[in-house]
């Protein structure tokens, strides 16, 4: 089994050159009836040996975390990262294993954000809050957000250093993640007022996200190169940061007082699957696939009268989301039939042989 990784490899090292490397692909898809860009694919796992070797990683890193925790308070994390880098060196760098790359990513920057919060001086705060006046709650509260920008902060330049070294797809997601939260947590913490638009501000950086990832998938609307996987763990980031604010703001959360909410969340996800056609990217669905699950379900079980309201629900959707995998080609190019030609241009092509 050949992976993108390795056909882009023969073609650095000049034993293919791009246009035999296209057609070979070409070729594969056409076997496989589908298209290729359609596909939507990423490595994760490339063998039994990757769950091995993350069975093996985590005994270790978790053995090596409880040890040097009795050593010193904050030591765990800090040899945690120490090792998830060394066993990068290898795992990563020589042998290329997608799953095993992944967890050791996490295992850094994780590690080193986890080492950073630890050892930022949190002393001479105090205990009994009852004691503090309104004022100094709120110097606390400024003074936590504090250490977790610096945190925040921290973490994305480890991922960052990460990166530079290894090149895993997620870490760009990871980083993106850090300065996310570093800009959430210093304007709560500067503006209290701030609280009450928080979904608001949640939507705004999931926007962003978004504006990032396509920016990632438009630097390669075939989606050959490493920078696709980069584009779809973006995407798998934004999505609940853009679901998750305009449901609750719904009021999916509230009981669903109004008879009308559902139909409107069900309007929602329809215009949500009509984005993820044209963008050729699956996460915004499935990131929005529990709410509507939850509000058609509670619309037959409170109005309905229906017992089994989730699992009609349930049925209903599941059955939907399988007849539009099955034609994702055709419904795709009807949705792109209503952008414009320059539009299209950016995004990835339809290469399906339904539609051609």
């Amino acid at each position: 089994m050949y992976s993108d990784d390795d056909v882009n490899s023969a073609v650095a090292a000049g034993i293919f050159n791009n246009e035999t490397a296209r057609a070979f692909r070409e070729h594969v898809a056409q076997r496989q009836h589908s298209a290729h860009a359609d596909e939507e694919q990423f490595r994760l796992v490339t063998g039994f040996n990757d769950i091995f070797v993350v069975i093996a990683c985590c005994l270790l890193l978790v053995s090596a975390n409880y040890i040097a925790a009795q050593f010193a308070a904050g030591l765990g994390p800090f040899v945690v990262a120490i090792l998830a880098w060394g066993l990068s060196e290898f795992f990563i760098r020589k042998r290329r294993m997608a799953l095993p790359a992944i967890v050791l990513m996490f295992c850094f920057v994780l590690g080193a954000a986890r080492a950073t919060f630890d050892w930022l001086p949190m002393l001479g705060l105090p205990n009994d809050l009852d004691l503090l006046g309104a004022g100094a709650l709120h110097h606390m509260a400024l003074y936590v957000a504090l250490n977790v920008a610096i945190t925040c902060l921290v973490t994305a330049f480890c991922a960052w250093l990460h990166w530079r070294r290894f090149a895993v797809p997620i870490t760009i997601a990871a980083i993106t993640a850090s300065l996310v939260a570093l800009v959430l947590s210093l304007i709560l913490g500067f503006f209290p007022k701030a609280h009450a638009l928080w979904l608001l501000l949640l939507l705004l950086s999931g926007l962003g996200v978004f504006a990032f990832a396509l920016y990632w998938d438009s630097t390669d609307p075939l989606r050959e190169t490493r920078r696709a996987d980069v584009a779809f763990w973006l995407h798998l980031l934004a999505a609940p940061l853009m679901v998750h604010p305009v449901f609750a703001l719904l009021g999916t959360f509230d009981g669903m007082s109004e008879q009308s909410q559902p139909f409107i969340i069900i309007a929602v996800y329809l215009f949500i699957g009509f984005v993820s056609l044209a963008i050729d990217r699956r996460a915004l669905m499935v990131s929005a696939l529990g709410y509507v699950i939850y509000a058609l379900s509670n619309l037959l079980s409170n109005q309905g009268g229906i017992s089994t309201g989730f699992a009609t629900t349930a049925l209903l959707i599941g059955a939907g989301l399988l007849l539009l995998s099955a034609f994702w080609a055709p419904c795709r190019h009807m949705a792109l039939l209503m952008f414009p030609r320059a539009w299209c241009d950016k995004l990835p092509p339809l290469r399906s042989k339904h539609i051609d």
